[in-house]
């Protein structure tokens, strides 16, 4: 089963409701997205992803994850 653009963006708004998201990628497998989010603010890249992968469920775990790659971008608002 492939993730979808706004199934991922739904994901993300649930554990980041003020952020500034971006989701792109058609093919279900190879997506992109860009969380921009306050409660990043103090915390470093490799932090920041962390939360964003713990928000997409699993759908990123192993051969069996639902979702390939994510080239992902995340940051603190400036």
């Amino acid at each position: 089963m492939a993730v979808y653009a706004q199934e991922l963006e739904d994901l993300l708004r649930k554990a980041f409701p003020n952020a500034q998201i971006t989701v792109e990628g058609s093919d279900g497998k190879h997506m992109s997205a860009m969380v921009v989010d306050e409660s990043f603010r103090g915390m470093n890249r490799v932090q920041q992803q962390r939360a964003v992968y713990a928000a997409l469920k699993g759908k990123m775990d192993g051969a069996n994850g639902e979702l390939h790659a994510l080239a992902l971008t995340t940051k603190a608002p400036e």
